[in-house]
């Protein structure tokens, strides 16, 4: 909302020549409302996100390498202008992103809900057991894995989640699904269920990322 209102304040003032790439977590949302309004006012304008970040916030905390080998996506007006395109990866690369991906809003936004938003979601929830409490002394690399992206900032999150509220909601259910199975299996101290949802799980991975 703050980048949509600070490009439509600007928005007389930015002149034909400038591109305006907004970075924000989300697509749908911010390129419905910034593709007319640059056509209206006659600047270039695209949508970004760059895949890389910590959990911490705030400029305190920015760092000159932060992009460097780091995914950019571009989500243009028209998939057909490569000079656009190429013009927009010239005036990044002094960032050193590593890779472009070129989508639309809906496909970029279906995606994210799955690589970013769910797992704030888990990680966020997963740190509320009781147990967390006394884990000093017994954790290692899974659990920091899993509890970094906990820290993050409620307000921006939430408002990530519900701008893209279907595709969370749909990512939120496949997850729950899964767990149910899982828990089921564990409950019926079903060592054969079990040891083949993991294996599923084991080969999914295998499948996605490689080893």
């Amino acid at each position: 909302e703050a980048a949509i209102a600070y490009v439509t304040q600007m928005a007389p003032y930015i002149g034909k020549k400038p591109m305006v790439i907004d970075c924000c977590g989300t697509k749908r949302v911010v390129c419905r409302a910034l593709f007319p309004l640059a056509q209206e006012h006659g600047f270039t304008y695209l949508g970004g996100h760059p895949m890389a970040g910590t959990h911490n916030s705030g400029f305190k905390y920015a760092r000159s390498n932060l992009y460097h080998g780091a995914p950019m996506v571009l989500v243009p007006p028209v998939f057909d202008d490569i000079e656009l395109l190429q013009r927009a990866k010239d005036l990044l690369q002094p960032a050193g992103f590593g890779k472009f991906s070129v989508t639309t809003a809906e496909a970029h936004d279906e995606m994210i809900a799955f690589t970013s938003q769910l797992a704030h979601v888990v990680s966020n929830a997963y740190i509320k057991s009781p147990t967390a409490r006394s884990h000093r002394g017994f954790s290692a690399g899974s659990y920091k894995d899993l509890t970094r992206v906990a820290w993050l900032d409620p307000s921006m999150w939430a408002e990530l989640f519900l701008d893209n509220r279907d595709n969370v909601l749909f990512e939120l259910d496949s997850l729950a699904d899964s767990l149910s199975q899982y828990r089921a299996a564990v409950e019926n101290n079903d060592l054969a269920a079990l040891t083949a949802l993991l294996d599923e799980g084991r080969r999914r991975k295998e499948e996605v990322d490689g080893r």
